[in-house]
């Protein structure tokens, strides 16, 4: 790219010098926005106003900072008097398997999965990979969602990109005092909530027995082996219905119960937030199978802890999964 007194020439840049940086872009504005689609519009968003503005950018930095200052800006606006995206376990107590009323909450409401295709690097340092994918699951993402927007765009610069105070600051033309300020009040109300940024991650270990394990329950239908994958405090949700369950028992009565719609579904393996994934798919009178949920699968130590279905159709697009089997 070519740069001529301080400004870039303009007449050499194409809009696909844009794209070695949309993976990125895409996981820094799904950490803002809790979204994948409206990470995915933030992105695009940020790439038009990079093409529209070019000559705004003097080369006093790099594209890429220039295009995260854009990037923070898209994200910035989207947020701006809007509500905050949760999880069920954070809008209300854990119910019971005969407690469901199929209550729902519209779409806005809900964080959404994102696929790790399209928001983590696929290549580069091990630990540098781990953290990324420790910092784009679930809880940390909902918990995110706690804080003002311009703490959270202060928070993942720091911790998650591992930006510097003096260039954050630049970024949100703010003093470097402001951007240490606004770190300390996000921390403090991340450890409020047990989410510690810093938080080495944890190494995992070789989940695909277990994994295996539940595939084979779960097409089965065998919910006695099932139920025995699960820890003690295992929790499952299904957005958009405003309902969740805390442990085996009442998720065994689930499935053997309102849940039982699920049986004879098939399912097809993917990642999100840094998870194993599933789309499940369920019969089709009509013959085959028809996408239902997208499945998020939180597993420590030997048991499974979190199972999360994301009841959106939209999403198989999204994960590149087959529209029917």
């Amino acid at each position: 790219m070519a740069v001529i007194a301080g400004t870039v020439d303009r007449r050499s840049v194409r809009p696909e010098d844009f794209e070695p940086h949309r993976r990125e872009l895409t996981g820094y504005c799904y950490r803002m926005l809790g979204s994948a689609f409206e990470a995915e519009d933030a992105v695009q968003e940020t790439m038009v106003r990079a093409w529209r503005n070019l000559d705004g950018f003097e080369g006093r930095s790099s594209l890429r900072s220039w295009l995260y200052r854009i990037a923070t800006n898209a994200c910035l606006d989207m947020l701006r008097g809007r509500r905050r995206r949760a999880l069920a376990m954070d809008l209300g107590p854990a119910g019971t398997a005969d407690s469901f009323t199929g209550e729902q909450r519209g779409e806005k409401a809900w964080l959404s999965p994102i696929p790790d295709a399209r928001s983590l690097p696929d290549d580069g340092d091990p630990a540098e990979l781990a953290a990324s994918r420790e910092t784009i699951k679930l809880a940390f993402v909902t918990a995110l969602q706690h804080l003002p927007p311009r703490q959270r765009a202060v928070l993942i610069l720091r911790e998650v990109l591992r930006w510097q105070a003096t260039e954050v600051a630049e970024l949100l033309d703010t003093s470097v005092a402001s951007v240490n300020s606004a770190l300390q009040r996000a921390r403090a109300t991340l450890a409020a909530r047990h989410i510690d940024p810093e938080q080495a991650p944890e190494v995992d270990a070789d989940h695909r027995e277990l994994l295996a394990r539940y595939v084979d329950a779960f097409e089965r239908y065998d919910i006695t082996s099932l139920v025995s994958l699960l820890h003690d405090d295992a929790v499952m949700s299904m957005p958009p219905y405003d309902f969740w369950l805390r442990g085996p028992v009442e998720m065994g009565r689930w499935f053997l119960g309102e849940g039982s719609g699920c049986r004879g579904s098939r399912l097809v393996a993917t990642a999100a937030n840094g998870c194993a994934a599933f789309g499940s798919y369920r019969v089709d009178p009509e013959g085959g199978h028809r996408p239902w949920s997208i499945q998020v699968v939180e597993v420590a130590g030997d048991k499974i802890v979190g199972h999360h279905n994301f009841l959106d159709t939209n999403l198989f697009a999204t994960f590149g999964l087959p529209e029917r089997l």
